[in-house]
C-alpha cells in the first residue's frame, strides 16, 4: 500500500516522524508536509508563485519532500509529483491540539485530508490534544490501529475521516465514539491592547466555550476523554433547502 503523509505543523514535526513510523507498519510512506508551520490556513493553496520542493533526508534514507506551500498544496504536488504512485491512502498529522468541532474549517491538518478525498483517495486527519509533554508516540500507535481498522470496515467507495486523540486516551484502555461535527460557536472574544507606539491591536482569546449541549458531537465526547472519529464531507450543498428553492423564479 502506498500511503502519503502530510501534516500542518511543518516537515520536522514530532507528530509526523511518530506517524511516520507507525505507518511504515502498514506500506510505503512518502512524507509530502510544508517546510514551516502552516497551522490555521484552512484550505489555502498557492498559486500566485510557484512551490519550491526540497527533498528531505533521514541520514541516507530519502524521507520525504519539504514543500513551501500549504498542507493542500503538499498533497496536491505529492498525488501528482512526488509520490512513486498514486497513494491509496493519505494521513494528515499527528497535529499537536485537537481539529473539532467548528475549527474543522480552519485547520490545515483537516484540509489536506479534504484535499486527498478531493482525488478519491480515503484520507485521515489525525490530532492529538495539545499537550507541551505530548505522547506522540502513544498516540500515532493508537491512530495507526484505528486507521487499520477503518481500512477494514469502510465500504469500497473512498472515504473521509477525522480523528481526534484526547489526553486521558493515551492512558488505559482507549474508547472510540463515533460522532458528528460539532458546530456550536466560541472563540469571539478578543483582548484590545496598545503596542508600545500607541497602535491598538486585538489578541483572540478561543473564549468562551461552546455551550453544552444534549446532542453528543466530537466537542461533548472528547470532554469525557474518548477518541472521536467523524466522517466528513466536502460537499457544502444544502438539499433540503436546494429542493424548496427549486421552484423559485428569479
Amino acid at each position: 500500500m502506498q500511503i502519503l503523509l502530510t501534516n500542518d505543523d511543518g516537515i520536522h514535526a514530532p507528530g509526523l516522524a511518530a506517524m511516520e513510523r507507525e505507518l511504515r507498519e502498514l506500506g510505503d510512506v512518502s512524507v509530502v508536509a510544508p517546510a514551516h508551520e502552516q497551522s490555521g490556513v484552512a484550505h489555502s493553496i498557492t498559486f500566485l508563485s510557484p512551490l519550491i520542493c526540497q527533498e528531505v533526508f533521514a541520514g541516507d534514507r530519502q524521507r520525504g519532500w519539504a514543500v513551501e506551500g500549504s498542507p493542500a498544496d503538499c498533497v496536491k504536488i505529492g498525488v501528482h509529483e512526488l509520490c512513486p504512485r498514486r497513494p491509496d491512502l493519505i494521513v494528515s498529522g499527528i497535529n499537536g491540539g485537537l481539529n473539532a468541532g467548528i475549527n474543522v474549517l480552519y485547520s490545515g491538518t483537516v484540509a489536506a485530508a479534504i484535499e486527498g478525498a478531493f482525488f478519491g483517495i480515503t484520507s485521515v486527519a489525525v490530532s492529538l490534544e495539545f499537550d507541551a509533554h505530548a505522547q506522540f508516540e502513544k498516540a500515532a500507535r493508537l491512530a495507526r490501529r484505528i486507521i487499520e481498522q477503518i481500512l477494514r470496515l469502510k465500504t469500497a467507495e473512498s472515504q473521509l475521516y477525522n480523528l481526534n486523540i484526547p489526553t486521558l486516551a493515551l492512558d488505559g484502555t482507549p474508547q472510540v465514539r463515533i460522532v458528528p461535527m460539532g458546530v456550536e460557536l466560541y472563540g469571539e472574544r478578543f483582548l484590545k491592547r496598545q503596542d508600545p507606539r500607541g497602535r491598538t491591536y486585538y489578541w483572540a482569546t478561543a473564549d468562551p466555550a461552546p455551550h453544552p449541549t444534549d446532542r453528543e458531537t466530537d466537542l461533548t465526547a472528547l470532554k469525557k476523554g474518548l477518541v472521536t472519529l467523524t466522517p466528513l464531507q466536502y460537499d457544502m450543498t444544502k438539499y433540503p433547502t436546494l429542493r424548496q428553492m427549486e421552484n423559485w423564479t428569479l
